[in-house]
């Protein structure tokens, strides 16, 4: 199984993997490396990735429904229209990081993927172009050998920035590829790895 801890459930995982770690495990499970091409959901986990820089994943998805609550389930127009007050008053709720650069970042965010929109149609083809449409599948043995960042992710942060995106450093979009399925980093004794569903303990 190549070093990885077994869950309490009977599973191994990449992460998620200890007791009470029951959000984390749910994650792995149906999102972390599954393709997504929604717009509102891309939105979403752009938001968090940017939200986690110098916190746990585990704190931001604890917030997840705070953030889906401040920020319209975030509804693009909404959210790239909300005004200074609105978001001055979010540094008082709870529900969400109350950093001031990263609420206002949402805004800004929310802005450039219209803007994105407007050149490339939609949000998902201007990301997805950059792997063909194809998902990056990597075959590493276990999660320390995981990357922070590529030089995919140098690629697509730079041109983020350019087009006006904040909190996107290379890291923070090598996250974002992974929790968007761009790219596929289940590692080897994962159950989630491609061709590993028959690790999973039967049902019962």
């Amino acid at each position: 199984m190549t070093g990885q801890i077994i869950s309490p459930d009977g599973l191994a995982r990449c992460f998620g993997n200890r007791a009470g770690q029951d959000a984390l495990a749910h994650y792995h499970d149906t999102e972390w490396g599954v393709p997504v091409h929604d717009d509102r959901h891309l939105f979403e986990m752009l938001t968090l990735e940017g939200a986690q820089a110098g916190l746990s994943w585990e704190v931001v998805l604890n917030k997840r429904a705070g953030y889906r609550a401040a920020f319209h389930d975030f509804d693009l127009h909404r959210v790239a229209a909300m005004t200074d007050d609105e978001l001055e008053a979010l540094r008082d709720n709870p529900g969400i990081v109350r950093n001031r650069l990263k609420i206002y970042s949402t805004r800004g965010n929310a802005n450039a993927i219209l803007a994105v929109r407007q050149s490339h149609g939609s949000f998902d083809s201007y990301l997805w172009g950059f792997v063909d449409g194809r998902p990056q599948v990597n075959h590493f043995a276990t999660h320390a050998e995981v990357p922070a960042s590529t030089a995919l992710s140098d690629r697509l942060s730079k041109d983020m920035k350019r087009r006006g995106f904040r909190f996107v450093g290379s890291t923070i979009i090598y996250a974002f590829m992974q929790g968007i399925g761009m790219v596929d980093d289940h590692v080897a004794g994962c159950w989630r790895r491609s061709g590993a569903d028959a690790m999973r303990p039967p049902e019962g």
